[in-house]
């Protein structure tokens, strides 16, 4: 199987970190090759053109990890491709022309916007307890932010942090129905070397079905925080809360907890889990890993994955909603984080921890 990575930088890079491991560990005969703008110092075979790609390696799986800004451009020139489609997240940016982009993917055999809290044992775990028991959702709030000050890669902002935490919700709680923003709050600075008044953080409100959301996500919080947390009612009109945790304290380190209360006060702990993954060479990648290993049975054996991909009609409408968030959010005059005469950007080699 060929698989076409178009952007080798610190996220392709990763993709290439599992889908290695994926041949490794299951024998498959995965052959990988990438564009990019400059050659890298790697055996993988380059190309300086996404067409030029295409037709000599002519491959099955082509991965989009691009900058957030190059997303639609390099989107439009896989327009016709017939192979499956991972696309980093966002699927474009907010000034992106979304309904072209639509149109011109319509005959990619599959496609998965890379959403890798799906693949976490945790989220699966509260899903199928929502399911299984017909559980209704009440509230839910989330806090989904990380520190990406002076970051060397461009963003377009937010948007490409709260992406995670939206798709959450909907996926989880499939039946409360369709996300709707009610009001939005932000701020915006230059934190990001991609402008001066990049929108580095949201405070929402919205409504899932008639389940009321609040949430808080940012890319200038100086530590790594992403919970989401559920209240439910049950069949017997019990409330039930969960409480999902994610990468902490390391990345993939993932925890749930189930409860309720008695009518005395006292907790009930229905159900508690956590994971703390560390396969060898899967560092900060376990999630993104089962994705790609579901895409590669998908392709060579036509395996049903085991949750379903966040498909391009998600992905859009995903991508409609963060165009809206990011149009309606009242913002006060930006802030600054630069003072002096140069920007302190963190190398390329920094830690994963620190640029995951």
């Amino acid at each position: 199987m060929r698989i076409l990575i178009i952007g080798l930088g610190y996220a392709g890079q990763r993709y290439q970190r599992a889908f290695e491991h994926i041949a490794t560990s299951t024998g498959m005969p995965l052959t990988l090759a990438y564009v990019g703008r400059r050659q890298k110092p790697t055996e993988l075979p380059y190309f300086d053109s996404v067409g030029r790609a295409l037709e000599e390696f002519a491959p099955e799986i082509v991965v989009v990890s691009v900058n957030d800004h190059s997303h639609a451009p390099v989107l439009q020139q896989l327009a016709g491709y017939q192979g499956f489609v991972i696309c980093e997240k966002p699927l474009v940016t907010p000034q992106d022309d979304l309904a072209t982009l639509h149109a011109g993917l319509g005959q990619v055999s599959g496609f998965a916007l890379d959403l890798v809290e799906r693949y976490s044992e945790a989220s699966r775990q509260l899903r199928e307890w929502v399911e299984r028991h017909g559980w209704q959702l009440v509230r839910a709030n989330f806090h989904w932010a990380k520190d990406r000050i002076n970051d060397y890669r461009p963003t377009c902002g937010v948007t490409s942090e709260v992406i995670h935490a939206l798709d959450l919700l909907g996926w989880i709680c499939p039946r409360a129905g369709l996300l709707r923003l009610q009001g939005v709050l932000g701020a915006r600075s230059d934190f990001s070397i991609s402008g001066s008044e990049v929108l580095d953080t949201v405070l929402l409100t919205a409504s899932l079905g008639e389940a009321q959301v609040t949430g808080y996500s940012s890319f200038v919080n100086i530590v790594r925080q992403r919970t989401v947390d559920f209240s439910f009612v049950d069949r017997d009109a019990r409330l039930i809360h969960a409480r999902l945790v994610f990468d902490t304290p390391r990345w993939d380190h993932d925890q749930l907890r189930i409860w309720t209360r008695t009518a005395s006060g006292t907790e009930e702990l229905l159900h508690e889990y956590a994971c703390a993954p560390n396969d060898p060479g899967l560092d900060t990648i376990h999630k993104l890993a089962r994705l790609c290993l579901q895409v590669v049975r998908w392709v060579t054996l036509k395996e049903p994955p085991r949750q379903a991909f966040a498909d391009l009609d998600t992905a859009v409408a995903l991508q409609r909603l963060l165009n809206e968030l990011d149009t309606h959010a009242q913002t006060p005059p930006p802030a600054r984080y630069i003072h002096g005469e140069t920007r302190a950007l963190l190398p390329e080699d920094s830690d994963l921890e620190s640029l995951g």
